[in-house]
């Protein structure tokens, strides 16, 4: 990696170590198809009222940009997400992209509503082996459903989970598990949320919503440390636009072009040299979409076991493992992390 230490950014006074930066990013979200069927409140980019600010972000992405992207980080073998705050089943070249991820060996795993799996679609998720698949549901009642996303089709939803797990049988992948965001709208039925579904799918996952630039309900440790997605994590929107991270839906900040530049450019460019920088110092100012975020907490993480599920909690996420199903849960989903990919796909559920 280039050295950034005589940058004219750079205070000598602050003695700066730089943390090291893998070559390539372990993991790469790339956003397909910005483009949804619901339009969830919670959702940072779809649940605003502000539709000239959507307008600007949708767009799917070329088929051909994306291949020539997987080619320069095939030999990092990287976890691909094919999509932030999109709803990736609507991608148009779905396939076709799956099949250029598979075909280089990476895994892959994505959050979806499932309004649009069909037995076709998901016959092909179990042939293309296809790591993860995490359901958005956040309800347990038809009521909460309508208040949270605005919808009352409880029943397709649940139907696009048995359906996955039915075309996969006994086979190891995908992963198959189902989310819960929990606002005021649908904390009162977080528990029977669990009690319907933990030992059911292989993965639970409860998560803290992000607004107005933090997750308030957090508790968030000290002290603050630099946020871990600097070093592994390269959100990629459609148009090949990289912002810090995948919160940033509305592309307010902008590391470059990995189609116009390429990945290592951008990936060693001087925009995330800084942001790093910044967070290594502690100049949390110098960077304000990061100032007030506390994200980076969701990096730590505790386990238990317990009536046959691994409990893994964080302060952002809580995750309930199937136990029975852990052989989906290692390998390839690591994606060059540490942990395994469900703790890592959490934003821009759909």
């Amino acid at each position: 990696m280039r050295d950034w230490s005589s940058a004219k950014w750079v205070d000598p006074s602050l003695h700066w170590k730089p943390q090291p930066v893998q070559e390539l990013p372990g993991r790469v979200l790339l956003d397909l198809a910005t483009t949804c069927n619901l339009r969830c409140p919670m959702c940072p980019v779809w649940g605003s009222e502000d539709d000239q600010a959507i307008d600007s972000v949708t767009g799917a992405m070329a088929l051909e940009s994306s291949r020539r992207l997987l080619d320069e980080i095939m030999k990092a073998q990287p976890l691909i997400q094919p999509n932030m705050y999109g709803e990736p089943l609507l991608a148009p070249n779905l396939r076709e992209q799956i099949m250029e991820m598979k075909s280089r060996g990476m895994a892959v795993a994505m959050n979806t509503n499932g309004l649009t799996l069909n037995e076709s679609l998901a016959q092909f998720f179990v042939d293309q082996k296809v790591d993860s698949v995490m359901f958005s549901i956040d309800a347990v009642t038809r009521k909460t459903l309508r208040k949270i996303r605005g919808i009352d089709k409880l029943e397709n939803l649940e139907a696009a989970v048995f359906r996955l797990m039915k075309m996969r049988g006994d086979a190891p992948f995908p992963r198959v598990g189902v989310s819960f965001t929990i606002q005021p709208d649908n904390a009162h039925e977080v528990d029977e949320f669990v009690s319907r579904w933990a030992g059911v799918v292989d993965v639970v996952r409860m998560g803290l919503l992000f607004e107005n630039g933090t997750f308030p309900d957090m508790e968030t440790p000290e002290p603050r440390l630099p946020c871990p997605a600097l070093y592994n994590t390269l959100p990629v929107h459609n148009d090949g636009t990289v912002t810090i991270c995948c919160l940033d839906g509305f592309k307010t900040t902008n590391m470059g072009n990995v189609f116009k530049d390429g990945v290592g450019a951008v990936w060693d460019g001087e925009e995330f040299a800084k942001v790093r920088y910044y967070h290594e110092t502690h100049q949390w100012d110098k960077v304000p979409f990061c100032k007030p975020c506390n994200g980076w907490a969701q990096f730590s993480f505790e386990e238990e076991i317990r009536d046959g599920l691994l409990i893994r909690k964080s302060p952002q996420y809580t995750y309930y493992n199937k136990i029975a199903r852990l052989n989906n849960w290692q390998g390839n989903l690591l994606g060059g992390h540490p942990k395994p990919s469900e703790e890592l796909v959490g934003v821009g559920d759909t």
